[in-house]
């Protein structure tokens, strides 16, 4: 825009208060910014006087030339509409809502007492957005790009009330990308017409503007359009008021600068790769990532991220609402994940230059140990344990006279899991989530408190009433929870197998010596209740010196908790497995 709003204000650049400066600035191209388009504003002093105020509204004008316009006659009262018909059928055959002709970003009503405000119905049509509504008397709309996503694209409160003062402002913001792209869909550009009132110290540049005898002086320009109204008036207190009514141009209908997937030079290739490049390779090119790159989407409900099994691999491509999808990521090795250039070309821009951010050079990618164990893989091992547990339980139960499915056990089903994977278990999913070497502190707190939730699925009243069924009192497991119950019912049944008794010797009414002693072998579980307690109770001090006691050398946590988690889950796995190995002993010795 050629066009200087500042320097041909009549106020000196100098002394112009700050929002009217920012009034009269075009909008910067930058298209990480949020634009306002939309303002009622009000500051008040210590004694509640309302000592600047400020409203706007962007219209968007199709004239298709730079430079400045008359001042709407809208800039007056910040909205687009100030009434309704009159109640006569046919009246409003040709009522066509605008800002002097022109339409607008924000459709806007206000009467001097209420106001509500929402996106117009031509923006959010023409970009193909969806509403969403937060709060509950603040309410503020939301609109997202869905097709993508893209969250947060414009936003603003939805109302406001006026009794002799407003309850709150009203701001509305829009990505400086899609305001830009209506704009340019439209042929446009955008004017925000604006109303400023503010009081500033006497200043003699101001006085030189003022007629000296006259308390108040009228200035517009004097060639051109009438793109500003000035007004200047003596206070009481013989402070200056400022008064402008303005149309000022703040973005053309020229798109924002944004960095294509084209432009792109991947680790390895050291020419950039445009898409079509990409769609044509025949014999593919392998792109790495860290896995990190997942984090954006596990983090989302709105992806899918379920982890797969399939050809022998652990598939990991998050996927959007059958928007798009990565049918070819697969995990290698303990962090990295390996896909194609082919593939992650089919992804809309924004995906693709997400992936560019995670990629590794081919030489990192060499360099991995491919044979570390991920955490995917890990959860599945927790798993197969979980689902033997399940049945063991079950069976052991069968025995003695109690009914009980493995599934609702351990809150995990073994068909359900071969026909359809984890698709119902979000918590595995949780427990899967991208886990770096270098994770905090509190996200490795975080994921003991999840995998302790998993293992407290199983129900403490059939612990009781198997344990009970070898003779011990209900008075004695009255006051037992679950990792005790389960270290009870292990002791027994390790006790009876180096009796070599058969499985139809569990019932009895007398318990097995030292039934409730200490049992090393799941030490792991007890120490994971801990960690999880350290988390809740905001104890994580004690976090390493409960690793510490689990035998894990905690100079490795200088460098990130990632190796503790592996540690404490292969615990873990570990107790559930000699748990399984006891139980598989003794009901084989039929």
């Amino acid at each position: 825009m050629a066009f200087d709003y500042v320097k041909n204000f009549p106020i000196p650049e100098k002394i112009i208060p700050p929002k009217l400066r920012a009034l009269l600035d075009p909008v910067s191209p930058d298209p990480g910014l949020k634009v306002e388009i939309v303002r009622f504003y009000n500051e008040s002093n210590s004694h509640g006087r309302i000592t600047e105020h400020v409203h706007f509204q962007t219209a968007v004008v199709l004239d298709g030339e730079s430079g400045p316009i008359d001042v709407f006659r809208e800039a007056a009262f910040g909205v687009v509409e100030t009434s309704v018909p009159i109640d006569e059928q046919g009246c409003a055959k040709e009522f066509i809502p605008s800002i002097s002709e022109h339409d607008y970003f924000v459709a806007s009503w206000g009467n001097g007492s209420f106001y509500t405000f929402h996106l117009a119905e031509k923006v959010w049509m023409t970009l193909g957005l969806t509403p969403r509504c937060v709060g509950n008397e603040d309410q503020r709309l939301i609109y997202d790009d869905l097709c993508l996503p893209v969250f947060g694209v414009a936003e603003g409160e939805v109302s406001s009330e006026h009794f002799w003062r407003p309850n709150r402002n009203v701001s509305w913001k829009m990505s400086n990308v899609y305001m830009r792209k209506y704009l340019w869909l439209r042929g446009a550009r955008a004017i925000r017409s604006f109303f400023y009132n503010g009081s500033v110290p006497d200043q003699q540049a101001l006085r030189d503007l003022m007629e000296s005898e006259s308390r108040r002086n009228e200035i517009e320009p004097s060639t051109g359009p009438k793109w500003y109204f000035l007004k200047l008036t003596e206070n009481d207190d013989k402070s200056l008021l400022i008064q402008v009514w303005a149309s000022v141009e703040v973005a053309s209908s020229e798109r924002c600068p944004v960095k294509s997937p084209d432009d792109l030079v991947w680790p390895g290739i050291s020419t950039p790769m445009p898409r079509d490049g990409a769609g044509r390779l025949i014999n593919d090119t392998l792109v790495f990532l860290d896995d990190k790159f997942l984090e954006k989407y596990e983090q989302n409900a709105l992806f899918d991220t379920v982890p797969s099994y399939q050809w022998d691999v652990w598939c990991c491509g998050p996927s959007y609402k059958g928007m798009w999808e990565c049918t070819d990521c697969t995990r290698v090795g303990r962090n990295l994940i390996m896909t194609s250039m082919h593939e992650l070309y089919k992804r809309p821009d924004q995906e693709i230059l997400h992936a560019h951010a995670f990629a590794v050079t081919p030489k990192q990618a060499e360099d991995t140990d491919k044979t570390q164990e991920h955490i995917v893989a890990k959860t599945q091992r927790l798993l197969d344990q979980l689902l033997d547990l399940g049945d063991n339980l079950s069976e052991l139960g069968e025995n003695v006279g109690l009914q009980k499915p493995a599934s609702e056990l351990v809150k995990f089903s073994r068909q359900e899991v071969r026909e359809n994977g984890w698709m119902k278990y979000p918590n595995l999913c949780r427990l899967a989530q991208v886990a770096p070497l270098c994770m905090t502190q509190q996200a490795f707190l975080s994921r003991c408190k999840s995998l302790h939730e998993i293992l407290q699925g199983i129900p403490d009243g059939y612990l009781k009433n198997l344990i009970k069924k070898n003779g011990c009192s209900s008075d004695s497991v009255r006051n037992l929870r679950n990792i005790k119950l389960l270290q009870a019912l292990t002791n027994i049944i390790q006790k009876l197998n180096d009796q070599g008794e058969a499985c139809n010797a569990f019932s009895s009414t007398i318990p097995c010596q030292d039934w409730d002693a200490k049992n090393s072998a799941l030490a792991a579980l007890f120490l994971n209740s801990d960690l999880r307690n350290a988390d809740a109770h905001d104890a994580s001090k004690k976090c390493l010196q409960i690793l510490e006691k689990m035998g894990f050398d905690i100079a490795l946590v200088n460098s990130g908790y990632g190796h503790a988690l592996d540690f404490v889950f292969d615990g873990v796995i570990g107790s559930l497995k000699t748990i399984n190995t006891s139980m598989e002993k003794f009901l084989g010795a039929r």
